[in-house]
């Protein structure tokens, strides 16, 4: 086994080509300090700092597809090629631009929150940096978190589940399936917002709309349910926003709930059985 330990870390430190041992493009190490970011570059004034802030405002004004290497050139006065001594492609400054929006997590929760609170308040301050800055929800999934400000917000998660009697794996698996959860009511607030907004209308005109359209075309006799629905007048208004996502928070949460139960259950059980035996010795 040490034998394939050794060769194994050797394989390791050959792939890493003489990066910081992390396996990151150099521009991610520089985010953790690990590297010196470059201060000037061939034009006076150009920085790491600065291009990943040039291609968010991009990104908040016009949208993710706005942030191409030709157009924050464009905008800093330098040639496209002059960012890759920076940016390695622009999957990194992907990385970058997140790490950059998302900021380093405030005090969510007390040390003496219970889990669910503690999940309650991450899920609704991460909620809160997606809708200021929707352009992330069209970010691709590049790898789990590597850098500084989203590893911080991993690690807040974690500790929100520290005393859930879960372990690391579950822990991980429950961050995973409520940010998910999170991110999806975002990308579906940011499609319905630009539907929307293309249509000119007020929300509640656009909902009424549909429903007086969806009520011509669904035949009561072929679709009843959906009829039902119709008729109780719920698709009638827009909701607030917030209404879909509370719901669906509590009900993930819920589920957490059962599984956290599950293994107090247990570990209860254990606890009776052990206690059984010392007492027989």
């Amino acid at each position: 086994m040490a034998v394939k330990r050794e060769m194994w870390r050797r394989r390791l430190m050959a792939e890493d080509k003489g990066g910081g041992g992390t396996f990151l493009p150099p521009s991610i190490e520089a985010a953790w300090g690990l590297r010196e970011r470059p201060a000037k570059g061939p034009k006076p004034g150009l920085t790491l700092d600065g291009i990943v802030d040039t291609a968010v405002r991009l990104a908040a004004a016009e949208g993710l597809d706005a942030v191409s290497m030709g157009r924050i050139a464009k905008e800093l006065g330098v040639s496209p090629m002059s960012l890759y001594r920076y940016v390695g492609a622009k999957s990194e400054l992907y990385v970058l631009m997140q790490d950059r929006a998302t900021g380093a997590p405030p005090e969510l929760f007390p040390p003496d929150a219970g889990w669910r609170e503690a999940m309650e308040a991450w899920s609704w301050a991460m909620r809160e940096v997606y809708h200021r800055n929707l352009w992330m929800v069209r970010v691709p999934v590049s790898g789990p978190p590597a850098t500084p400000n989203t590893v911080a917000w991993w690690e807040k998660a974690m500790v929100a589940l520290g005393r859930t009697g879960l372990d690391e794996g579950a822990k991980i698996s429950v961050v995973l399936l409520v940010a998910g959860f999170v991110k999806s009511d975002a990308l579906m607030n940011a499609d319905l917002a630009a539907a929307i907004g293309a249509s000119g209308e007020e929300p509640t005109v656009v909902m009424a709309r549909y429903s007086h359209t969806l009520r011509r075309l669904a035949d009561p006799a072929r679709f009843p349910a959906v009829a039902r629905m119709l008729d109780s007048g719920v698709l009638d208004e827009a909701d607030e926003p917030d209404v879909e996502f509370r719901f669906g928070l509590a009900r993930v949460l819920d589920g957490v709930a059962v599984l956290v139960d599950g293994v107090a259950v247990m570990a209860g059980g254990r606890a009776v059985m052990a206690d059984g035996e010392a007492g027989k010795g």
